[in-house]
């Protein structure tokens, strides 16, 4: 910008070069792929969020009964029905995943190659499970008459509220499967050491991108808990 061009701005507009300036400054050492990810995080806490909080306003609102959890996601066990067995084996399934995905990033920046794979590959196995399991529990309530539009427990917006929450969260879930068994692979073949560039980006492999995957994961994990927490316990 020239020095007429920037006498000319309007009064307040001068200070806007400073500024970006200044912010370059402050970010110059930030990974770009890190920066990114943690704005994709915020943004879906806020979608999640949404989701959660129509959630309690429409079970809050509703003046027909709310079907009884314990009931509707027991699971039976040597003939007898245990409330939320099946979620609470999906729930530590997916919390151990988060801490070997955490072993993996820690193994990556030791540059242990077969190790971080490894962790990696049990994550990615972690996450598969949990899928697994929350596929069969929308089978059986579909299978037990669970539609989006009524149900035979009680208050008919609760399969809604269910395919749309579980669902969403399992989509995640499932894609962050695909990454960690890409990642995985990539791991083992050696891109991370060598520096090989990606197939569908110009950019250098590098570990960094292992810790980035697992703020993903983390976040998907912090947010089953939440559903956990609203869904399944109130």
């Amino acid at each position: 910008m020239s020095d007429s061009s920037f006498e000319n701005l309007p009064k307040g507009w001068k200070s806007v070069p400073g500024d970006l300036g200044s912010d370059q400054t402050a970010f110059k050492g930030v990974q770009w792929g890190k920066a990114m990810m943690w704005i994709f995080l915020l943004s879906d806490t806020f979608i999640f969020s949404c989701f959660l909080i129509s959630y309690m306003k429409g079970r809050a609102s509703t003046v027909v009964d709310w079907p009884n959890t314990s009931q509707v996601f027991s699971l039976d066990f040597m003939g007898v029905p245990v409330p939320l067995l099946l979620i609470a084996i999906m729930t530590f399934v997916l919390i151990t995943s988060s801490g070997t995905m955490a072993l993996a990033v820690k193994y990556g920046y030791e540059k242990n190659k077969k190790m971080c794979g490894w962790f990696i590959l049990a994550t990615a196995i972690g996450g598969l499970t949990f899928v697994g399991m929350q596929a069969y529990e929308w089978s059986k309530l579909i299978h037990e008459g669970v539609r989006p539009w009524s149900n035979p427990f009680g208050a008919g917006q609760f399969g809604s509220y269910f395919f749309m929450i579980t669902g969403f969260h399992g989509t995640h879930v499932s894609i962050g499967v695909i990454f960690l068994f890409i990642f995985a692979r990539k791991v083992f073949r050696g891109d991370f050491d060598s520096g090989r560039r990606g197939f569908f980006t110009t950019m250098k492999s590098d570990y960094v991108s292992i810790e980035i995957l697992g703020l993903y994961w983390h976040f998907v994990d912090l947010v089953w808990v939440f559903i956990f927490a609203f869904f399944y316990l109130w």
